[in-house]
């Protein structure tokens, strides 16, 4: 058998169909019909306000930053076991991430110490639902209508998932997506920014139209448009948008399919978690999540790198995650740690992930549960 690969970009086989739709009605940049049927998607799923397409998550995150009105010296609250967009929008626009450690279960940030880092630099929280499950938002939202603080949800990994029934990145002021080709639908790289708070709606159409009022031009509200505000291009293409509707359309059998793979997983674990040898991801009862990923957490590094390496040679292509923000050169300049990190540093060198995406063969399967069975 080749080898299995962690990820492969999965297609539904009507992906090519709309490219050429959009190609034949012309319109190739961003707004298109496509991105209007995405937007709308996203909205109806969600229940946002308002979503809006962008080209990456990381996009989204930048407008949601620029939404918040952070600027140099303001502090932004959020984990350090995350991808590197979440500090750098933040970055970018002069603030200090504070970064504090994750819960032990869900591995999300931990609001127990949230609390305790807000000072009165403080503007947001950023809480970021890990593998498709959710923060402890109605903690998280109660903190931050306390202080009088923005929650933006980075749930780039949680698209389909739940918190108490609500859908995640619909719970905060405003939330970003990811449609990169490692999500569970894709569009090759892609995102949407969510704004659930009506105040910040209008403002988000301009930024991400370079700062213009185009948006209402096109919507006959103005007679002409003009530049009004600070702003960048974060529209995707119409091309990409055409690819993610058709991911859109089956978004709920990718869904069962990844889950189905998920609790595959999960039960064959089962017995090694009772013996003590790895740890299961953990989902709350109140929380439903989308299959985003299958991770286990061995006992210690050495552990882990020795499993990388029985998998690879069996040509199964695992990786661990995230090298923690606070030990990054770019985190010890740019952000601060708020108190210890002991969770997030003992996350990032057991955590393993095992091959999850909609394409992967029952065959496959079997192999990996072969070469698993070992442990």
């Amino acid at each position: 058998m080749s080898m299995i690969p962690f990820n492969k970009p999965y297609m539904t086989g009507k992906e090519l169909w709309n490219i050429a739709q959009a190609h034949a009605k012309g319109h190739l940049a961003g707004d298109g019909s496509f991105t209007k049927l995405c937007n709308q998607w996203i909205e109806q799923r969600t229940g946002s306000n308002k979503a809006l397409l962008t080209h990456s998550c990381t996009a989204g995150l930048e407008m949601a930053a620029l939404l918040a009105d952070v600027g140099p010296g303001d502090e932004v609250i959020m984990p350090s076991y995350t991808f590197v967009s979440t500090a750098n929008a933040f970055v970018l626009r002069g603030a200090v991430p504070v970064f504090v450690d994750i819960r032990p279960d869900t591995l999300n940030l931990d609001e127990k110490r949230i609390e305790a880092a807000i000072t009165p630099r403080t503007k947001a929280i950023v809480p970021v639902h890990y593998a498709g499950v959710g923060c402890e938002m109605d903690a998280i939202m109660a903190i931050a209508a306390k202080h009088k603080l923005l929650v933006i949800e980075d749930a780039a990994q949680a698209l389909m998932s739940s918190y108490k029934g609500r859908p995640l990145g619909s719970i905060g002021d405003m939330a970003a997506v990811s449609f990169h080709e490692t999500k569970n639908i894709i569009s090759g790289e892609g995102g949407a920014l969510l704004v659930n708070n009506e105040r910040f709606i209008e403002r988000a159409e301009v930024i991400r139209e370079k700062g213009t009022n185009r948006t209402l031009f096109f919507r006959g509200q103005v007679d002409k448009y003009t530049w009004v505000d600070v702003g960048s291009s974060y529209l995707p293409g119409e091309i990409i948008a055409a690819f993610l509707w058709a991911q859109m359309e089956d978004a709920d059998a990718i869904t069962k399919r990844r889950l189905a793979m998920w609790h595959t997983y999960h039960q064959w674990f089962d017995e090694a978690e009772r013996a003590g040898k790895l740890r299961r991801p953990v989902v709350p009862a109140h929380c439903t999540h989308n299959a985003h990923m299958y991770y286990i957490l061995l006992p210690d590094l050495a552990r882990r790198t020795a499993v990388i390496e029985q998998l690879r040679v069996a040509d199964v292509h695992t990786v661990f995650h995230y090298i923690p923000l606070h030990s990054a050169p770019a985190g010890r300049k740019f952000a601060r740690a708020h108190g210890e990190m002991m969770v997030t540093d003992d996350t990032a060198d057991r955590l393993l992930r095992l091959p999850m995406y909609a394409g992967l063969e029952e065959r496959q399967v079997e192999a990996i549960r072969i070469v698993l069975s070992v442990l």
